[in-house]
């Protein structure tokens, strides 16, 4: 397993994950702005500027069943209550690759600059760009530790027609070829998971991102 996050994440995105030994990695953040916890599958990675042995000892005080104990309600309110951070919710985190050529949706990039859509995502992520297409737009930048994210938003008239999907599968067009494109979808956003998986996106665990405070959520439901 990598030593850093974007290490381990690179390999996650490649089908080579940590080892399924019930334990818990703790690494360095790779930011100011990034902390949080990635659940794979029996074994945890917390990211945190927070001493390991508070996270270890956290964890281990729980009376949970140790595979959920980094995802657990106590551990996580603990975590923000020392780190003062917030959250929202936790997410399914999902990776597809990306696709050659030029997407089949027609899109328009947006450029204004203090649109809300990209003004919510600068919280969040760096180098933000967005397309629009007829009932929906998606957002691309650089998130946590590094990786492209992507995030789609469609016009309540514009869904059950499969848009969620087309827009997520030209967001795999529009990312540097040969890198991961990563999306998180809100556990109960049913829709949006189908349509992600639809588009090609892969599960590989769940994520809890703790926010600084003034930080707005930035949906990518679609």
């Amino acid at each position: 397993m990598g030593q850093t996050l974007a290490e381990i994440l690179d390999e996650a995105a490649c089908g080579r994950f940590p080892e399924t030994d019930g334990g818990t990695t703790v690494v360095a953040a790779p930011n100011g702005r990034d902390t949080g916890v990635i659940a794979f599958t029996a074994h945890s990675v917390v990211f945190t500027d927070e001493d390991p042995e508070w996270v270890h000892a956290t964890l281990a005080a729980l009376e949970c069943d140790a595979l959920a104990a980094t995802m657990h309600p106590r551990f996580l309110t603990a975590f923000l209550d020392r780190t003062g951070r917030v959250t929202d919710t936790i997410d399914l985190l999902t990776v597809a690759s990306s696709l050659p050529g030029e997407p089949g949706l027609e899109l328009r990039e947006v450029t204004d600059p203090v649109h809300p859509r990209v003004m919510s995502a600068r919280r969040r992520r760096d180098g933000v760009r967005m397309w629009e297409a007829d009932g929906g737009v998606l957002v691309l930048g650089r998130g946590v530790a590094g990786r492209w994210e992507v995030a789609v938003e469609l016009d309540e008239d514009a869904r059950h027609r499969g848009l969620g999907r087309a827009l997520a599968t030209a967001a795999r067009h529009l990312v540097p070829p040969g890198e991961p494109l990563w999306s998180q979808q809100a556990a109960g956003n049913a829709r949006s998971i189908r349509a992600f998986q639809a588009a090609g996106f892969r599960p590989v665990g769940s994520e809890a991102l703790l926010l600084g405070r003034g930080r707005a959520q930035d949906a990518g439901g679609a």
